[in-house]
């Protein structure tokens, strides 16, 4: 695979686990402490323990899973800061990356602002990515294999605009519409539907929740209009009917504890098309560590200024001309 066709990855949704694009949760028990809440009034908590309320207990697991999902974005939205490393690792095609990075983010509303860093390496190839927002640009940096670094640019400014447009900005961010890992989430949640919350355990011991999740009818026909009748069956297109590397569900394993993310696996079948009927595997893993939420975090990471060298685009027409809202 060359470092031009990888190019195009980051932009893809089909390829978004690369970029820590998954429904992961966060920062629900300091949101809790803030407001002065105990964290064990959470509907979540609730979940994960003895009791909850009748109407919890009778959802189905679909709805569940959603619930958990949707309030955990918020949630991470919400928190004064928050800081996380992360491992991850893929194959595409005959190729396995492997690498890690940061993130960092800061504040709420219209005061946030974040940095996301992820570095892969592939044979001797490198693939860098740095996107960060400080609260007038966002700014994305890429230098991937032997092609020359870029930069492009949007005005957050237009952005808030356009979303206006669509209602009340209500109290979160705009993050989710610009880049880093807020906007990989919230896209992980606009192309699947996550239908299941199992409790479970690590191998560490710690109690999680296992949300599982496939294509949504509707996305999955708009990357792959071949598919638009398989997609729209009962039991939605089979994994093998999926080019490789195409992920065909998302495992998120999330702490039943503090509702933050620990694992992300994304499962398909891997090799040459056509390809028979056989076990999904992980052909994508990302692993959360170090994560603190609500502590201090350095103001200076959110500065950006890029080389005088490098070439820089401005993409604010391109993008406010394609946006829409994204589902609660």
């Amino acid at each position: 695979m060359t470092a031009r066709r990888f190019a195009r990855l980051p932009r893809s949704p089909r390829f978004t686990p690369l970029f820590v694009a998954v429904a992961l949760s966060a920062a629900l028990s300091a949101v809790s402490a803030a407001r002065g809440e105990p964290t064990a009034t959470s509907v979540y908590a609730r979940d994960a323990g003895s009791g909850g309320s009748p109407a919890a207990a009778q959802e189905s697991p679909a709805a569940q899973a959603e619930r958990i999902l949707a309030g955990a974005l918020v949630a991470f939205d919400r928190a004064a800061s928050v800081q996380i490393k992360f491992r991850q690792k893929a194959r595409i095609g005959s190729r396995v990356l492997k690498g890690g990075g940061l993130y960092l983010q800061s504040g709420t509303g219209e005061e946030q602002r974040y940095r996301f860093e992820s570095i892969l390496n592939a044979d001797t190839e490198t693939f860098e990515t740095i996107d960060v927002g400080d609260g007038v640009n966002a700014w994305s940096y890429r230098r991937l294999g032997s092609d020359p670094p870029r930069v492009e640019r949007m005005d957050v400014r237009r952005v808030r605009e356009r979303l206006a447009q669509f209602g009340p900005p209500g109290e979160g961010s705009v993050s989710r519409y610009l880049g880093g890992l807020q906007r990989s989430l919230w896209t992980a949640r606009q192309w699947f539907v996550f239908q299941a919350a199992t409790p479970a355990e690590t191998e560490e011991g710690l109690p999680v929740w296992v949300l599982e999740g496939h294509w949504h009818p509707d996305h999955l026909a708009t990357l792959q209009p071949a598919l638009r009748e398989a997609a729209a069956r009962p039991g939605g297109v089979l994994p093998e009917e999926l080019p490789d590397g195409m992920p065909w569900r998302i495992r998120v394993e999330v702490a039943r504890g503090d509702l933050l993310p620990r694992r992300v696996e994304y499962l398909a079948i891997p090799g040459p098309r056509p390809v028979g009927s056989g076990q999904p595997e992980p052909i994508a893993v990302l692993d959360l560590f170090d994560i603190s939420v609500g502590g201090p975090v350095d103001a200076s990471a959110f500065l950006y200024r890029p080389a005088p060298e490098l070439g820089l685009s401005d993409v604010t027409d391109a993008y406010v001309g394609v946006m829409g809202p994204m589902r609660p």
